[in-house]
């Protein structure tokens, strides 16, 4: 039997183990697509949006769900970074997940949304770039080179 400070160590440790583990394959999945980020063309209410046409701009590409609570935390956040650089070329793509799109619609009355809302229901955008879960957002340079953000959301979880 262990006791409870031994077994609050293994706890501690099996957690660091497992945060080293994710950050690593994080790393090894954002190298492999580092190279270009996957192109996308999804309609929504305004038209159609397509990374090729946000060349030149850094865009946030947050997925999320009516149903992810850490995604109504974050889109007040991204509102205020939308506020703050869109005049310096920063764009937010946010990419709803939900089958239902009036589970969508509900959630944006509750947290509006200040940036691009594109709907994908099937899960294509989020399978093409590797979706693991939720919330996941990605972070694409000028170039259309990307870089995984979850890197911040590891480490808080690591600490807990």
């Amino acid at each position: 039997m262990l006791t409870m400070k031994e077994d609050n160590c293994l706890k501690s440790t099996m957690r660091l183990i497992t945060f080293f583990i994710t950050l690593f394959a994080t790393a090894v999945f954002q190298a492999a697509l580092a190279e270009s980020a996957p192109d996308f063309a999804i309609s929504h209410s305004t038209g159609t949006t397509t990374l090729k046409d946000l060349r030149g701009r850094v865009v946030y590409l947050d997925f999320w769900a009516s149903w992810c609570t850490p995604c109504r935390r974050s889109f007040p956040w991204m509102n205020e970074m939308k506020a703050k650089y869109a005049d310096r070329g920063f764009e937010i793509v946010s990419v709803n997940l939900d089958q239902e799109r009036a589970l969508a619609e509900t959630f944006l009355q509750q947290v509006p949304a200040s940036f691009t809302v594109v709907y994908d229901p099937a899960g294509e955008l989020a399978t093409r770039y590797g979706l693991k879960g939720m919330p996941t957002s990605f972070l694409i340079d000028r170039k259309q080179k990307v870089y995984e953000a979850e890197i911040e959301q590891l480490l808080h979880e690591a600490a807990h």
